[in-house]
């Protein structure tokens, strides 16, 4: 038995799929409307706040080569902004989540309870991983109080199928040294619950990172980057159609915040601080930096400029180490893009404040965050200028298929399409063969950040030219400010079902997403 769309509705579980009813785009009351496009975040001084870190989870055992964790998803009350207690949806109840690190070879499998009052899907992006452990959007782990009775039948296009209360997740990490995130991934519900503080940091380390003479231990810093909005108590607010989010998807429809957009906040946070202050050396510093916003994207620069060479030197990408350093002036990065950069604090004397910018926003969203260089310290890091060996990228001239498919947002009463269609969890949208190589030609209007699930990518072209200067190395999100681009992957090592979509979270929940199935 299948779910009809008014069960999908009763459990908030994929309320809209595959059909094409205006929801989020007029949705409420009018007053309910004006309401979302007046709330503005209690004001805050910036970099007066220290710079959190996320804590390393410990496994709570190890087998052989196999780590095992747990994490519970639950609320919890913590301190964003000062003076305010923030109810969080948190891995562990703290936003960010505990950090993962994890290393090539060595598996890890976690276990997830959910402890939430919704359903949850967590998936790891940027994970090798098998189709059943990938978080795919319907795979859900239930509220353990929700009543099985409620569930005749299974969720529509399911590949692990329904789980109540906890879950296993399985990630092999046969793959390179990268940084990595999960967060949740629940169907039409995504952005909210990210939103909520469903997002941590995994990272994977190999041998191959190790003996590179990087910086390292405290010098190696993950900075989690996410806008929000806060009510005058100190509560995130998200604009959802249903609070609850257990009945229709989508957001209130304003001038500000709307889903053909995407919502964005007015108050900066990295690590779950807002605009935070860090203490550093005048030496090098590598920066693991995620854009863990639903919808904003970043240009980043240093001001003042250093007085020599470049602001940051990136060493590398989504997928890991690019092959050589690359030095950039400013940093564009879009939803789930990671870029993993040096930078050099020897080119400022002590004493100075250094700030993180963000040249795409005006008022408070200009700031990011802001780095004081407090003491001197001898140099024992270095920037090699060969980082990692042949990336050994897929060559186009192997492609097999080549499949093209383009983003629109907005259309349809409200949803955001690929090729002209909704998401449906049941279509296949293509069905590349297991370990064929192909080239898949992405086209937006306006801009979307595209993300592909098990493969990573190589950037072949953008716009008819070569790629651009944020291409460079593996790749599994590439941004589309409009135009066209080409990417050329193989797909190995799994078969089965999962998805590719738009990572403004936004234009997720409002259907940008497809299938694919290796056969």
């Amino acid at each position: 038995m299948k779910f009809t769309r008014r069960e999908f509705s009763k459990l908030g579980l994929m309320a809209g799929v595959g059909f094409g009813i205006p929801l989020g785009t007029v949705a409420g009351p009018v007053d309910r409307l004006a309401e979302s496009a007046s709330v503005t975040s209690p004001r805050v001084e910036k970099f007066e706040v220290p710079l959190p870190v996320s804590p390393v989870l410990e496994p709570v055992r190890t087998e052989g080569t196999t780590d095992y964790y747990e994490i519970t998803q639950r609320e919890g009350a913590v301190e964003i902004l000062p003076g305010y207690e923030t109810t969080v949806w948190g891995y562990n109840g703290i936003f960010p989540g505990p950090t993962i690190e994890a290393r090539t070879g060595r598996e890890v499998v976690i276990e997830q309870r959910n402890e939430l009052p919704v359903p949850v899907s967590t998936h790891l992006h940027g994970g090798v991983t098998p189709p059943e452990s990938d978080g795919f959007p319907t795979d859900l782990i239930l509220p353990p109080d929700l009543s099985m009775d409620d569930l005749p039948g299974h969720v529509s296009g399911t590949v692990a199928g329904i789980s109540r209360g906890s879950k296993e997740y399985r990630y092999p990490n046969e793959q390179r040294a990268a940084t990595l995130w999960y967060h949740d991934h629940r169907m039409d519900f995504t952005g909210p619950q990210v939103y909520k503080g469903l997002a941590g940091f995994y990272i994977i380390r190999d041998d191959i990172e190790d003996e590179l003479p990087l910086p390292h231990g405290e010098k190696d810093v993950p900075l989690m980057i996410a806008d929000r909005i806060f009510t005058d108590d100190g509560e995130m607010y998200y604009p959802s159609v249903d609070p609850s989010l257990m009945g229709d998807h989508g957001v209130l429809a304003s001038a500000s915040l709307g889903v053909h957009t995407g919502v964005f906040g007015d108050t900066i946070l990295v690590n779950g601080a807002p605009w935070p202050r860090m203490e550093v050396s005048n030496t090098k510093y590598r920066f693991r930096i995620l854009n863990a916003s639903n919808a904003r994207t970043y240009e980043l620069a240093l001001e003042p400029s250093p007085s020599e060479g470049n602001s940051f030197v990136q060493v590398g990408s989504d997928g890991g180490l690019l092959s050589e350093p690359i030095p950039h002036d400013k940093l564009l990065v879009s939803p789930a893009e990671r870029f993993d950069v040096v930078v050099d604090f020897s080119h400022y004397s002590v004493g100075s404040e250094v700030t993180l910018v963000n040249r795409r926003g005006e008022g408070r969203v200009s700031d990011v965050m802001q780095f004081e260089v407090v003491r001197e310290e001898e140099e024992r890091s270095e920037i090699t200028s060969q980082l990692a060996p042949d990336l050994d990228f897929p060559s186009p001239d192997d492609a097999e298929v080549t499949r093209r498919f383009f983003f629109l947002a907005g259309m349809l009463g409200g949803m955001s399409t690929i090729n002209g269609n909704g998401y449906d969890p049941e279509r296949i949208d293509a069905d590349p063969r297991l370990g064929s190589t192909e080239i898949w030609e992405f086209d937006a209007d306006p801009a979307h950040p595209i993300h592909m699930h098990l493969v990573h990518f190589k950037v072949i072209s953008r716009d008819g030219g070569p790629p651009g200067p944020y291409d460079a190395g593996w790749k599994d999100t590439v941004y589309l400010d409009g135009g066209n681009v080409r990417v050329v992957a193989t797909f190995t090592p799994y078969r089965g079902k999962y998805v590719f979509h738009c990572h403004n979270l936004e234009h997720e929940d409002m259907m940008m997403m497809a299938n694919f199935e290796v056969v």
